[in-house]
């Protein structure tokens, strides 16, 4: 990971303390609209992603005609907008405004407490559909025991603003053999877990049927509830009418007579995969299309994408 210069973390945390200020000064619902309008206009206005993202969508959705795709695509933009915003304003998202904007979340929270309370921790796996964040903050924010664990932000202020924003939920940094460890003693110790499959693996990993193809998967998440003995509970959190839902999926248990974890937790795995498929089908326009890797190109092809002059800008 190449280091930032001194003028570039200054600037990206200037810009993005200046968005704070904005999105919290102004009312929630005003806050969304201004998010959602500009998803429409960067999309279709200023196009940006637009060929890439139209591709995809029509990759996975043959049948669908193009307007209807274009619907998708700028809605999916405008939530992640949409996402930044309430990231930003985190810190005031108190029990009280969860009642308030999400559905039911009380109710989900005591049916994941339940599964605490088997003493055997839980794995909780979301895709990145609505805001995934929110599916954590909400939780916590009503007393589940939480961890998760975030990639290291390559701006270092950012980085740290990022940790602040996590609020009441415990979250590890990725990539070390500590943090690994770290998170199957959480689990161990009887708390929930929560992690969103990682569909761009950079090493061959769990071969898995994903949109009309075969993605490379990592196993990480299945396989820390095969060793913790945990269920796995396969969740997705998309926005309705100004409001979030938590939608529990099912609940995987890991074989405990399995022989061999790995292939115990690449068919766990799969289970998850296929749920989430569907999940997603359902609801397109929640889900994140824009990420710069296709989870459907093999890490061979990555790789090389990574080697070229514009650093593998798909």
């Amino acid at each position: 990971m190449s280091k930032k210069s001194a003028f570039a973390v200054n600037f990206e945390y200037a810009s993005l303390r200046l968005g704070c200020a904005v999105a919290n000064a102004i009312p929630y619902r005003i806050a969304m609209a201004i998010a959602s309008a500009s998803g429409w206009f960067i999309f279709n206005v200023l196009r940006v992603n637009h060929s890439r993202t139209m591709e995809r969508l029509h990759f996975v959705f043959p049948e669908r005609p193009r307007r209807e795709l274009k619907r998708i695509a700028w809605k999916s933009f405008a939530n992640i907008l949409q996402n930044g915003v309430e990231m930003m304003r985190a810190p005031k998202l108190d029990r009280e405004w969860m009642d308030r904007h999400v559905v039911d979340g009380r109710l989900y929270k005591d049916r994941l407490q339940s599964y605490v309370d088997e003493g055997r921790g839980v794995v909780i796996m979301v895709p990145h559909s609505g805001n995934w964040y929110m599916a954590a903050w909400s939780m916590a924010k009503y007393g589940l025991p939480l961890c998760s664990i975030a990639a290291k932000q390559r701006n270092p202020k950012i980085n740290a603003w990022m940790k602040s924003q996590y609020c009441d939920i415990e979250v590890f940094e990725r990539g070390s053999a500590r943090t690994l460890v770290d998170i199957k003693r959480r689990i161990q110790s009887g708390r929930a877990f929560a992690i969103l499959p990682d569909l761009r693996a950079k090493e061959e990993d769990v071969e898995v049927d994903f949109f009309g193809a075969r993605a490379n998967v990592s196993h990480a998440g299945a396989m820390f509830a095969v060793k913790c003995g945990s269920p796995i509970v396969v969740a997705a959190m998309r926005r309705e009418k100004g409001k979030h839902v938590f939608e529990h999926i099912a609940t995987l248990r890991p074989d405990p007579e399995a022989k061999d974890a790995k292939a115990e937790s690449a068919r766990l795995t799969r289970e998850v995969m296929k749920l989430l498929d569907e999940k997603i089908r359902q609801y397109p326009e929640q889900w994140f299309w824009f990420n710069k890797r296709w989870i459907l190109e093999p890490p061979s092809r990555r790789r090389s994408r990574a080697e070229t002059p514009d650093g593998g800008q798909s």
